[in-house]
């Protein structure tokens, strides 16, 4: 597959995939564990990896946290429709949206609404305090319409997808 990153054309190979997934199963690994896990030795893993963190194919490093165990049991997915949709309303809304800490993704969508928005709290108590105190406080919301998550069937990060041969 070829990747235009900053005007630069780059084509993964099946090495490259191996690291990405390999970090992406433990983003901790030494460069000489990687390597092995790859098969290449350390010196050219360690180059393949700076150039795809530098053509920012890895953006970062991230730990997963369990939710639970922070006190976070609820998930709430929130369909948004805004009352208009010139870019001064779109990009104040991005901004506010970004700046609640209980929104963990946001999503400008096609379809019968805006945007598609899963918030993550505590409790209900806590999603109402959420729902009154933050989100409705964001000028511009014609309607919105919430649904609760039972449980996660799946949680991947969208880049997986994309390691798949």
């Amino acid at each position: 597959m070829v990747y235009i990153l900053n005007r630069t054309e780059y084509t993964l190979d099946r090495i490259d995939r191996k690291i990405l997934s390999a970090l992406r199963g433990n983003g901790r690994l030494t460069v000489a564990q990687l390597a092995e896990e790859v098969g290449l030795s350390s010196s050219p893993c360690w180059t393949r990896l700076k150039r795809l963190e530098t053509l920012k194919i890895i953006e970062g490093y991230t730990v997963n946290v369990n939710p639970k165990a922070i006190g976070i049991h609820e998930v709430f997915f929130i369909e948004i429709t805004l009352e208009r949709h010139d870019d001064e309303m779109l990009e104040n809304f991005s901004e506010a949206l970004a700046d609640i800490p209980e929104v963990v993704e946001a999503h400008l969508v096609t379809g019968d609404y805006d945007y598609l928005v899963k918030v993550a709290v505590k409790d209900a108590e806590h999603y109402e305090r959420f729902l009154r105190k933050k989100l409705y406080s964001i000028k511009g919301i014609r309607h919105t319409r919430s649904t609760f998550a039972l449980r996660p069937l799946k949680s991947a990060n969208t880049a997986d997808l994309m390691l798949i041969e």
